[in-house]
């Protein structure tokens, strides 16, 4: 397990007493690197969607526990937050809450000269994801998606 991935499994174990205790979902954890800066993401959701408070409640608690817990050797700047209306769909619960919907997805060498469709999502496996287009059915394998969102109305 790489640096990254322990530090977001761990936060997650830390995370989600805190998240059960504010009557919020976990939704994804993520520790990148921005410029100089190292990030520790939590993205918190709920039905109804969550607020600020929300936030603010789960961000200070976990604050408190990873300053307990100091096991992040960089510095970071912790943020807790909602995914967003768009929010990427990267693991396979993300997929399953999203079958029916519409979703774009981006892929990293072109097909059929491009590189973005959008269509309802129809179902996914560990090796494939099927969408079906206002023209047909499309199946992409997963290792050639680069991103994978929900598609926003406007």
């Amino acid at each position: 397990m790489s640096k990254r991935e322990t530090y977001e499994a761990r936060t997650e174990q830390l995370l989600l007493p805190i998240a059960q205790e504010a009557g919020v979902d976990i939704y994804d954890v993520e520790y990148v690197k921005e410029g100089s800066d190292w990030y520790l993401r939590a993205y918190i959701d709920k039905p109804e969607g969550v607020n600020i408070g929300d936030c603010e409640t789960v961000s200070r608690a976990l604050s408190d526990k990873l300053d307990a817990e100091d096991f992040i050797e960089d510095a970071y700047i912790l943020e807790v937050s909602s995914p967003g209306l768009g929010r990427t769909l990267k693991k396979d619960k993300h997929l399953e809450k999203s079958l029916g919907m519409e979703v774009e997805i981006r892929l990293y060498k072109p097909l059929e000269k491009c590189k973005e469709f959008t269509g309802i999502l129809k179902s996914f496996d560990a090796g494939q994801i099927i969408i079906e287009t206002a023209d047909k059915e499309m199946t992409f394998a997963r290792k050639e998606i680069a991103l994978i969102r929900l598609a926003l109305d406007f």
